[in-house]
């Protein structure tokens, strides 16, 4: 859809960037919480695959299909110049299938996924041994896109007691990793909710604020599972912040980032400004 193909195309928006977007990514989650089909998939690209940049598989769900639905699924997206991520699966495969992580990645490949995620929230692992793993999955053409985190327990939808329970890890370790990883190639670093504003007495906005001031806004997607965590970023770092969100949640967040819509904190103060 291009800006003059929108319904009341009159009204004013935001500036947002045009597709294939650096700033303003919007990743979804895809098959998990819904199992999602092509059918449900295609209905949200026709209403609002202009704002969606990332697709994302989260679980291993992809592991549970059939080979001919998630080259539906991806080839959906595509239509739509959506990229596909394997969301975090690697981690299971470290531990369960050590020695057959390439061939995962190269399986990826051949499926049509665009992005590798590779997450270590589970994981005691050397930073090393992931960075090797950035600089393999960028060796197979495919975008690596390392997550970087200050939970132990991270990405695992686990319970605020049981991250209590775990220690938290100093920010400046996850920032030392991250360089590594944009060293060695990668596309994006994701940083994880849970330790920062999921499932934690007090948000610690301190540690986001480090984490984009040391590695680059432009460099980061956060993930963002309520409205009141993606209207934060919006409202502390603009309308063109990466954000990670569920797939029902993408309406609500380019009503924001458009200026259109907000909360009672945002409505009418979410904007943008252009010279050209």
């Amino acid at each position: 859809m291009s800006r003059n193909d929108r319904a009341f195309d009159f009204l004013h928006v935001n500036d947002r960037p045009d597709k294939p977007r650096e700033t303003g990514i919007t990743e979804i989650r895809g098959p998990y919480y819904d199992p999602m089909g092509p059918r449900e998939l295609r209905d949200i690209l026709e209403t609002m695959g202009e704002y969606v940049d990332i697709y994302k598989f989260s679980g291993g769900s992809f592991a549970l299909m059939p080979k001919d639905a998630v080259r539906e699924l991806i080839e959906v997206c595509h239509e739509y110049d959506v990229e596909v991520s394997t969301g975090g699966f690697v981690e299971n495969v470290l531990v369960r299938d050590n020695d057959l992580v390439e061939e995962y990645v190269v399986e990826a490949g051949e499926l049509g996924f665009d992005v590798v995620e590779i997450s270590s929230g589970f994981l005691a692992v050397d930073t090393d041994d992931l960075v090797e793993l950035t600089e393999l999955v960028a060796d197979h053409g495919l975008k690596p896109k390392p997550e970087i985190n200050v939970q132990f327990g991270a990405g695992g939808a686990s319970s605020e007691e049981e991250l209590l329970s775990e220690v938290q890890q100093d920010p400046r370790l996850a920032i030392e990793e991250g360089r590594k990883h944009l060293d060695a190639g990668a596309y994006k670093l994701m940083v994880e909710a849970e330790g920062i504003t999921e499932n934690v007495s007090d948000w610690r906005t301190d540690v986001v604020y480090e984490i984009a001031t040391e590695l680059g806004i432009e460099n980061l997607v956060f993930e963002a599972p309520s409205p009141e965590e993606f209207e934060w970023y919006v409202k502390n770092f603009g309308p063109n912040v990466n954000l990670f969100v569920d797939n029902s949640q993408i309406v609500e967040l380019e009503c924001l980032r458009s200026g259109f819509w907000g909360k009672s904190t945002s409505w009418g103060r979410t904007t943008s400004f252009s010279r050209d």
